[in-house]
């Protein structure tokens, strides 16, 4: 049901307010655990909802349905590597003319997406077990338990193995307070962090929850406007990763672009790793129909963004040129979503 225009604007002032909450208390548990915790902390929470907001609208889509998750993942993956890298750079070469970061991490952060985003939607565009940009239900199996595996790694070298690799450039290693470490401002109590983990979820709750309350709208709009329905996937990526950006523009403001790309492709390797093996289960489970592979466009401008990445994270520094090129591929998948 779509909703009257007074009611579209309270719904986005209040969704407006969730997001900015949910990015305080994120920021409050981040500065509590220290990094790289706090921004994969943030980019699972707000994955995991997104993939529930997904299976939902799906659930009472029918047909129409069966592309959501494809065009929301790959969205979140152009967003993740282009729109929040992009404006992190561009804000960061700003302040400070000239940005570090660790190289070792965000390059094998940025192959894990590559990895994850060609397997789970370029494949089944070639594949020929099936009929269509569809997976078998052998073939999709076998990217749930990868999309998994691969996520299950990359946590354990960010969080483990390699946890230096994912801290900021000037940061100690054994420092708890890595998010905001200012000499300043003492890490939060443990009492705090809980009260803030507690509020984070029940914020980014809200936020797909309005999102949802508002989804119909949208796909109200995208037919008036006579765009494709892929841009329903663009407009929920959008808003579910609101929180993840404004947290990780923050950062780079404060000289932090590390904790910036942390969010950024924890969050694409988050929605692909999370995302496919969900929709994976409930489509064998109720045969719903599940489209996957991309089209012939949207694989250029996975290849260009892939291009483009490993450009700008394999130097480990950046100004604001490499911002200004990924927000232009940005605003390219943006136009094309709209005019295919």
């Amino acid at each position: 049901m779509e909703l009257p225009g007074w009611a579209v604007a309270v719904v986005a002032i209040v969704l407006v307010a969730a997001v900015l909450i949910a990015v305080h208390h994120a920021e409050v548990v981040a500065h509590r655990v220290g990094e790289p915790f706090g921004s994969l902390i943030l980019a699972v929470a707000v994955t995991v909802i997104e993939v529930g907001l997904i299976l939902s609208i799906s659930a009472s889509g029918g047909e129409e349905a069966a592309s959501l998750a494809r065009d929301t993942v790959f969205a979140a993956v152009m967003i993740t590597c282009n729109g929040i890298v992009g404006l992190c750079l561009l804000i960061g070469g700003i302040r400070h003319h000239v940005v570090s970061f660790q190289a070792e991490g965000s390059s094998g952060a940025l192959a894990a997406v590559v990895t994850l985003a060609t397997l789970c939607l370029v494949l089944p565009t070639f594949t020929t077990t099936s009929e269509g940009p569809t997976f078998s239900a052998s073939q999709l199996v076998f990217a749930a338990i990868v999309s998994l595996v691969l996520f299950g790694v990359y946590v354990f070298v960010q969080t483990v193995r390699h946890r230096d690799y994912f801290l900021p450039v000037d940061d100690d290693p054994d420092s708890a307070d890595d998010l905001d470490h200012d000499g300043h401002v003492d890490p939060p109590s443990n009492r705090t962090a809980l009260i803030s983990l507690g509020l984070l979820v029940a914020s980014l709750v809200a936020v797909v929850g309005l999102a949802k309350t508002i989804s119909p709208t949208i796909e109200e709009g995208v037919r008036a406007i006579g765009a494709p329905l892929t841009v329903v996937g663009v407009a929920i990526a959008l808003l579910v990763l609101l929180p993840e950006t404004l947290a990780a523009a923050r950062a780079a403001g404060r000289d932090r672009l590390q904790t910036s790309f942390n969010l950024a492709y924890g969050s694409a390797l988050a929605s692909i790793g999370l995302t496919i093996p969900a929709i994976a289960v409930t489509s064998l489970l109720f045969e719903n129909p599940l489209l996957l592979g991309l089209s012939g466009t949207e694989v250029v401008l996975l290849a260009l963004t892939a291009l483009i990445g490993s450009l700008t994270v394999l130097q480990g520094t950046a100004i604001v040129l490499q911002g200004a090129i990924h927000l232009l591929l940005f605003a390219s998948f943006l136009f094309i979503a709209l005019q295919p």
